[in-house]
């Protein structure tokens, strides 16, 4: 019988990460449940975990791919094998987790429920805030990223003083020991790697909400206001929007000062990070931004929207980077020339986003979901309202 099981969509390096540090700290089993090892973006994808077990239900094929009805069946079937003692849900969306909900709630198994969502990250409309509400009152405890995100289930219903944040945290050595890697070497590692010598860097998906447009445009800004060299921007990542960045460039004048560097592997990344003067995140909405994390372990300023869900945490304005308005592409010019201008304060900035993310990494994760599964287990059955045992069983057969 397995202690414990997390069920994910597909075990990425940061699902890794985070799963073999909880598995060297629980005295249980503990399996990693993922319903397919095949991401939309290979990328993602890192080496299996050392530490622990990991089942895939469907082997080689794309979540996209799976029809409702086998997820559900698989989904089912491995639980009723399994019979785990306590069950941590990936949020309320993700396919299957309200199967693995309904499961618990009929066999009385306690829930953990790992959440990023925060008011803000999207259209809140009545009826999808009470069934988030119908959902939530369902777990017993749950982990999720940092202030904004425990407020947020905490207006949803769930008690504050089981909710434990560290949800979102990557390898920070992984990260930190790659970056110094480069730094030792800095023009071998730029030859290398294909970089410019002095960038601003961002890496992000190529969608509407990560901002790359107004990022460029202010990089543009930023160019013509700089007296002498200018770093360069760098921008790891791809998309369908890459064509319409590129064109934004060139109407700019700028195009050969932004380098598209496309999808990177994640044993390159440290070194592209480390190499870099100070990294830029524009989302106009995220529920957190992983890779700022990545950027402070290699050591980074860090520019960051006022929007994402990492903030509050991570982002100390004026100590280890600045805060900005993602609509405003001033304010992102701004923050730009005040980090080019001052370099002993890009140092200093650097030093102090070592300093914080080094209590956000794998350990925290492991130590606060030990936390929320004990708390998870220790509290009382809760009396369900039928109409709460609707709603999840309707929500687990879509």
């Amino acid at each position: 019988m397995t202690d414990t099981v997390w069920l994910a969509n597909s075990v990425t390096h940061y699902h890794r990460a985070r799963a073999d540090a909880f598995a060297g700290i629980w005295p249980g089993q503990f399996n990693l449940l993922e319903l397919s090892d095949k991401d939309p973006l290979p990328v993602l994808h890192g080496d299996s975990c050392d530490t622990a077990s990991v089942t895939t239900l469907f082997p080689g094929t794309g979540i996209d791919e799976i029809k409702q009805a086998a997820l559900r069946r698989a989904v089912l079937e491995y639980l009723d094998k399994a019979r785990p003692c306590v069950c941590c849900l990936n949020g309320w969306a993700l396919p299957g987790t309200a199967v693995m909900l309904d499961w618990a709630m009929r066999h009385g198994v306690p829930c953990v429920l790992m959440s990023e969502s925060n008011e803000h990250d999207s259209t809140n409309l009545w009826w999808k805030e009470e069934i988030k509400r119908r959902f939530v009152a369902q777990c017993g405890a749950a982990l999720v990223g940092g202030a904004w995100h425990r407020d947020y289930l905490a207006k949803l219903g769930m008690p504050f003083e089981v909710i434990f944040d560290g949800y979102d945290v990557v390898d920070n050595e992984h990260f930190r020991t790659g970056a110094e890697s480069a730094s030792r070497d800095p023009d071998d590692s730029r030859a290398l790697l294909n970089l410019p010598h002095d960038y601003f860097l961002a890496c992000a998906r190529f969608e509407p909400k990560k901002n790359l447009n107004r990022l460029v445009e202010a990089y543009g800004a930023y160019v013509r206001q700089v007296e002498v060299d200018p770093w360069h921007l760098v921008i790891v990542g791809d998309g369908p929007s890459r064509a319409e960045l590129e064109s934004v460039a060139r109407g700019l004048g700028i195009a050969e000062r932004v380098l598209f560097k496309g999808l990177t592997g994640y044993q390159e990344l440290p070194g592209i990070y480390g190499l870099a003067k100070a990294f830029v995140h524009a989302s106009t909405t995220e529920q957190w931004g992983l890779v700022v994390n990545e950027a402070m372990a290699a050591g980074l300023p860090v520019l960051v929207s006022e929007r994402c869900g990492c903030v509050a945490e991570l982002v100390k304005d004026g100590v280890n980077g600045y805060i900005f308005n993602p609509w405003k592409t001033e304010e992102i010019t701004q923050r730009m020339l005040l980090t080019h201008r001052d370099s002993s304060l890009l140092h200093r900035m650097g030093r102090q986003s070592t300093a914080i993310i080094s209590s956000w990494g794998p350990e925290r994760f492991a130590r606060n979901l030990r936390q929320a599964v004990e708390c998870a287990k220790s509290r009382a059955p809760r009396k369900r309202a039928p109409i709460s045992r609707t709603v999840v069983r309707l929500m687990a057969a879509q």
